[in-house]
């Protein structure tokens, strides 16, 4: 490790390597050392993420099956098994914030933190990262590494820890900040993409020095005023964003659920079947979280893409009552078949809530079959907990596919974060 120089704010950003690979690599050790390819638990026909072996075979995050088997004959696909995955990270959480309190999920394999004040405790940064690499080998797994990036701002630290992977440690200081964007590409900065890096090929932009030196009335004028100006702080290294850490919790303001069917689906009642498993673990969530909801929202894309929400009166919180809503919208797009054809192809579902209001809050009903259809509910949701989500579901669901709610990658639901600061908490 590089001896490393002082910084007046000193934020880490710590990414684990490989990470759902190197997961299934350590729980099962006949898949170590070997090409391994993590596949969508709904049998979708592509590559997730893939091992260390795998990748120098040129196997890639969304690499098909097939082309997969093309470039390593002998690739061992397994599907995925977020709620695994979550369980480590929860334990690499729990090991960081031994070292600062200061600590940021930003997805499931990967943290920022800021230890500026809390380094010399542990011997200064090196040894602090020292420190956080051996726990993780000794209580997460010897299969399982991380890269560290260190720098004086977010951006900066998240670009240095992919730059020396895997397991390794890397710097950028204000002074050799010009010389690491020389090198860089742009796809190497958090938020450009292949789209973003084409765009801003098309107005000669090719580096990241290029991006520094570019005049911000160019940006706005491809990108418009927020993209534009994000542009430009990349290219100027400037972010001044603060640490989120764990334990708060965001606030709600709205419950969703998303999901890609595992194919093309023509199928009307598969469709519907699917939105009424979503529609169930939303208001799952929204029962956990205390909520009601008086907007729900749908979404479906394929052959088109529809979308539309409605407001209603009476807040709601059961998967039945969102489902009606939404069951509502869906068939507003039908009235006009030319508007959302009966043979409408469907691959993605996003079923949504929001205007929430706390469950408390609420006037109780002076309506029997309410009060009824309450009690009922939470009967069902005590047995669900007990035995797993969907023990007892609705008939229209059977002989359909069981989503299970589990967390995903990007650790974008508020859901989940909000759960997960309450358990860091204690």
């Amino acid at each position: 490790m590089l001896p490393l120089i002082s910084l007046d704010t000193v934020i880490l950003h710590i990414d684990f390597d490989s990470f759902f690979a190197s997961c299934e690599q350590e729980r099962n050790p006949e898949f170590r050392r070997k090409p391994l390819g993590v596949t969508a638990t709904n049998g979708r026909n592509c590559i997730i993420a893939s091992s260390r072996e795998a990748k120098k075979l040129g196997v890639r995050t969304g690499t098909r099956r097939h082309d997969a088997y093309l470039l390593s004959p002998d690739i061992i696909l397994v599907p995925a098994n977020f709620v695994h995955y979550f369980e480590v990270s929860k334990k690499f959480l729990n090991i960081c914030k031994d070292y600062s309190p200061y600590v940021e999920l930003f997805s499931i394999d990967e943290l920022f933190m800021d230890v500026t004040k809390t380094a010399h405790l542990f011997g200064g940064v090196q040894s602090l990262i020292e420190r956080i690499k051996k726990r993780i080998h000794d209580e997460i797994g010897e299969y399982i590494t991380a890269s560290v990036g260190i720098s004086h701002n977010k951006l900066l630290a998240k670009l240095a820890s992919g730059l020396k992977k895997p397991n390794g440690v890397f710097q950028i200081t204000p002074s050799d900040i010009e010389q690491v964007y020389a090198s860089a590409k742009l796809t190497d900065m958090c938020g450009i993409g292949e789209r973003v890096k084409i765009r801003l090929n098309s107005i000669g932009v090719y580096t990241l020095l290029q991006l520094r030196d570019i005049p911000l009335e160019f940006l706005i004028a491809e990108f418009g005023s927020v993209e534009g100006r994000f542009l430009k702080n990349i290219g100027l290294a400037s972010d001044d964003s603060q640490i989120i850490s764990c334990t708060d919790a965001p606030a709600v303001k709205s419950v969703g659920r998303n999901y890609c069917l595992p194919k093309n689906e023509y199928d009307q009642r598969i469709i519907l079947q699917n939105v009424y498993e979503l529609s169930e673990e939303v208001g799952i969530k929204l029962r956990r979280l205390t909520k009601k909801a008086r907007t729900v929202g749908l979404s479906l894309r394929g052959t088109r893409g529809e979308h539309g929400r409605k407001t209603i009166d009476t807040p709601l919180s059961s998967g039945r009552d969102i489902f009606s809503v939404c069951k509502y919208l869906y068939d507003s797009w039908h009235w006009n078949n030319a508007y959302f054809p009966e043979n409408a192809m469907v691959r993605q579902i996003s079923v949504w809530t929001g205007n929430l209001v706390e469950d408390a809050g609420t006037p109780l009903s002076i309506f029997e079959n309410r009060i009824r259809d309450d009690a009922i509910q939470k009967t069902i949701d005590s047995i669900n907990e007990k035995y797993g989500d969907h023990t007892i579901r609705n008939g229209f669901l059977l002989y359909a596919d069981k989503l299970t709610t589990v967390p995903n990658g990007y650790m974008a639901d508020t859901y989940e974060r909000t759960k997960l600061a309450e358990e860091l908490k204690l």
